[in-house]
């Protein structure tokens, strides 16, 4: 008899090792790795006042999403986000639109 189901309650495994076992984690754990990547690089664009009020959001095929604090923040960062798609895409980055969302924290 197969005892693994009850042996994997008896030992936590890491998120790294839960999501190497699961595609589908698999594939959000790279899609968050992803947005994480995203944001870095175009952090310098954005206005240094705002860098702490916007993490990386979900991916959704060319569409990526910014979660933003404050909707002055999102309003701000509106108009930088032709320049975040125009850098993305020079870096290969198929990005077609990012959505803003607010999310206060």
């Amino acid at each position: 008899m197969d005892r693994r189901p009850l042996d994997r309650r008896l030992h936590p495994v890491s998120l790294q090792q839960a999501a190497g076992e699961s595609p589908m984690l698999a594939q959000l754990a790279q899609l968050a790795r992803e947005s994480g990547e995203r944001l870095k690089a175009v952090e310098q664009l954005i206005p240094a006042p705002l860098r702490s009020a916007i993490r990386p959001g979900p991916i959704d095929g060319e569409a990526w999403c910014l979660l933003v604090d404050t909707s002055a923040g999102a309003a701000k960062l509106r108009q930088v986000v032709p320049a975040l798609i125009a850098h993305l895409r020079a870096r290969g980055t198929q990005v077609t639109s990012i959505r803003l969302k607010v999310e206060v924290r």
